[in-house]
């Protein structure tokens, strides 16, 4: 057992290292000195951002041990049961992508606006916009509820998977915690409401958000 707890330690030692530098290069003063240096080419950054991290997560994850101990493996039926949510989940993420600028999270639409002379310096590293439609009346981090969803709905669960699911739930939580930092920062007293009328996860109000 004492082998499983250092594998854990491990885990969650590189997890937060990844979160740490992961959360570090976006913040907003890392991204004012890129400006100062570079100026208008941080219409590049949110693309070597992304790819980047992807890159050093891979690292990572490969680099984390991989403790094989069996928490449980459910038997038929419901190993197939279980698949229902995870669908279900798989639909709500594709629901929320409907009303999410993938090529602005990417960095893409920033550098065609930089190509076409369009790129506003004042918005760092993406234009924000705040669009309360579909998910987002009902919770305000719906791609964060929805992939915890589907990641915790499977059939089987083994330590390794356990402890980095709970490392991934942890993360969203404190990334969303200093995502509405930023916004609260760009839109004022108008996200401040939305924060007040909507949960940040969990839909437990089923009154759905009504904007001005």
């Amino acid at each position: 057992m004492i082998g499983y707890a250092i594998d854990v330690f491990f885990i969650i030692i590189l997890f937060a290292l990844f979160g740490f530098i992961h959360s570090f290069f976006a913040s907003k003063k890392v991204k004012q000195i890129f400006i100062e240096q570079y100026e208008s080419l941080i219409a590049f950054y949110r693309f070597i951002y992304v790819f980047g991290s992807s890159f050093l997560f891979y690292i990572i994850y490969q680099s984390f041990p991989k403790p094989r101990l069996i928490i449980f493996d459910l038997k038929q039926p419901f190993d197939l049961i279980i698949l229902i949510p995870q669908f279900l989940s798989l639909a709500g993420i594709i629901w929320t992508l409907r009303y999410f600028s993938i090529q602005e999270f990417l960095g893409i639409a920033q550098i065609f606006r930089w190509i076409n002379k369009e790129y506003n310096i004042s918005e760092f590293d993406e234009k924000l916009t705040l669009k309360i439609n579909g998910p987002y009346k009902f919770c305000r981090h719906p791609l964060y509820l929805f992939s915890i969803l589907f990641l915790c709905c499977r059939p089987e669960m083994d330590l390794y998977y356990l402890t980095v699911l709970v490392c991934v739930i942890i993360y969203f939580y404190i990334g969303s915690y200093f995502e509405e930092k930023k916004l609260v920062e760009y839109f004022g007293n108008e996200y401040i409401r939305y924060q007040k009328s909507v949960p940040r996860m969990l839909p437990v109000k089923f009154k759905p958000y009504i904007s001005n």
